[in-house]
């Protein structure tokens, strides 16, 4: 009788075990998958920080404003032609002034880590991809 038990108690252990190791894989899963944006593949990839010296600013305050026209706000914003807003809407825009060290980050109600973290890099590098 203590065999059967140990062995059902083993069993237990090791499903619960299981249960808890495909949960948080799906959990995981969860987290990173990415809403229906069209986001290059290369704002995945790292990159060098540029040097303290050589950005706009270091500190900054940022805010960040929530559009539901964010691709036609910040179209207007950069004064981008109606072709090109037309063919690649942005999904997020960054205005900064140096002078006021102040930044405005603008994301649609639905955005993702990357998007907001691209624009953020703006407030602090400027055109860091020319």
């Amino acid at each position: 009788m203590k065999f059967v038990e140990s062995k059902l108690r083993f069993c237990g252990n090791r499903l619960l075990r299981t249960l808890a190791l495909v949960v948080s894989a799906v959990g995981i899963s969860a987290c990173t998958s990415v809403p229906s944006q069209n986001i290059s593949s290369n704002e995945f990839n790292a990159f060098n920080a540029m040097p303290t010296q050589n950005r706009i600013m270091n500190n900054v305050r940022i805010k960040w404003e929530i559009r539901d026209d964010v691709a036609q706000y910040c179209a207007r914003a950069y004064q981008m032609g109606r072709e090109q807003a037309y063919l690649t809407p942005p999904l997020a825009c960054a205005m900064w002034d140096a002078v006021k060290a102040e930044c405005t980050v603008v994301t649609g109600p639905v955005t993702t880590h990357v998007a907001l973290g691209h624009e953020v890099r703006h407030c602090f590098e400027g055109h860091f991809h020319r």
